[in-house]
């Protein structure tokens, strides 16, 4: 067994925070060596939760559209590593679910990423992902930071990996206001986003 699929089956029997979520442990995740985009989410939903498949719902059917991508290329590991920041569903808040818990990115992401020697992009979903992988050079909020999009060229994720970061909004349908009020997203972000996402899935 490598490395990384050693570390990808001890972070799946991850029970460190069993006693704070509603649903149990489940973590889901997976990344390849091989990878060169990174998605970065917040944490899964009841539904990914229930199917342990990242991004199985009608988010993800958006970011697929985004990246104009279908499910085979989207969850072909070799291509795409997806990573959130919470690996559990953390349960509901006030205004929708709860923030991804702290302990994942604590306890893991350090050596996921030391795995990922190939990283190209990154998309950062939300303003959990913005905050941990563009810390001081997000803007005031994720409206400005989405529209920075262009500032985010050469991130140094590790000490060894240095990669475009993309921030993007939430896809999920709560956010189509959002969308409606930011037209510059789908017509400037989202046509270079498929773009680039193209260039590095079709790459050998």
């Amino acid at each position: 067994m490598f490395a990384h699929q050693r570390l990808l089956t001890e972070i799946k029997s991850c029970t460190h925070c069993k006693e704070h979520l509603p649903l149990g442990a489940n973590p889901v995740l997976n990344f390849h060596p091989n990878s060169k985009i990174l998605i970065v989410g917040q944490a899964p939903g009841t539904k990914v939760h229930n199917t342990g498949i990242p991004w199985n719902d009608p988010s993800g059917n958006r970011l697929r559209d985004w990246l104009s991508v279908d499910k085979e290329t989207f969850y072909d590991v070799s291509k795409f590593s997806i990573v959130p920041m919470g690996y559990c569903y953390p349960g509901k808040g006030k205004s929708g679910d709860l923030p991804p818990r702290k302990e994942c990115a604590e306890l893991w992401l350090t050596q996921v990423l030391n795995e990922l020697k190939n990283i190209k992009l990154v998309l950062c979903i939300g303003i959990y992902a913005q905050e941990y992988y563009l810390k001081d050079k997000r803007k005031k909020n994720l409206t400005e930071t989405a529209k920075a999009w262009r500032e985010y060229q050469n991130i140094s994720i590790t000490q060894t990996i240095t990669a475009k970061v993309i921030p993007l909004p939430h896809p999920s349908p709560r956010n189509l206001l959002w969308l409606k009020k930011n037209p510059w997203f789908e017509e400037e972000v989202i046509p270079e986003l498929k773009k680039i996402t193209q260039t590095l899935v079709n790459q050998a």
